[in-house]
């Protein structure tokens, strides 16, 4: 709990999937998705969490909170969400210097054809080696949120970004 700084990159090719040391299947919903504010509702794999994440003032930080409940509870407040939800494969990997773990997201649905990954920092400024997989930063692109890729998805605007940033 307490700041959550990471940085976010769109992603290239599949390698990641061979260097990946775990993967889970991830649903999320929002109860809330206001600017600013996300009350997040996460089912992974067995395992239910309910997330508040403050707003971001330079893309990169912001405050989070994050509670592990019960699957059944997790089940319940789903039927609560706004309409729309991720679905999403998380692949982690180590960075090639092993000291970070990057997350890797590859959505589908409506954000099918989308592959994110993240890395969580204790500091903005935090040196880190990218992987070979990573094309472009994205962070602070509000686009890419999954808050706003559950109200308007990948599949609206993807064209807009392949043109622009071949991936």
């Amino acid at each position: 709990m307490g700041l959550e700084i990471e940085r976010k990159f769109l992603v290239f090719g599949d390698g990641y999937k061979q260097q990946a040391f775990s993967k889970s299947h991830i649903v999320q919903g929002y109860i809330c998705s206001a600017k600013g504010r996300t009350v997040r509702v996460r089912i992974r794999d067995e395992k239910a969490y309910l997330t508040i994440k403050g707003p971001s003032e330079d893309g990169i930080g912001r405050y989070e909170f994050e509670k592990e409940i019960t699957l059944d509870e997790g089940r319940e407040l789903m039927r609560l969400c706004e309409p729309g939800m991720i679905d999403k494969i998380r692949y982690l990997v180590k960075s090639p210097d092993g000291i970070h773990t990057f997350e890797v997201d590859e959505f589908f649905g409506e954000n099918e054809g989308l592959v994110m990954a993240e890395v969580e920092l204790s500091a903005a400024d935090e040196k880190y080696e990218k992987p070979d997989f990573i094309a472009i930063e994205v962070t602070g692109d509000r686009r890419f949120y999954n808050s706003q890729l559950m109200k308007n998805p990948f599949c609206n605007w993807k064209s807009e970004v392949l043109k622009k940033n071949p991936v």
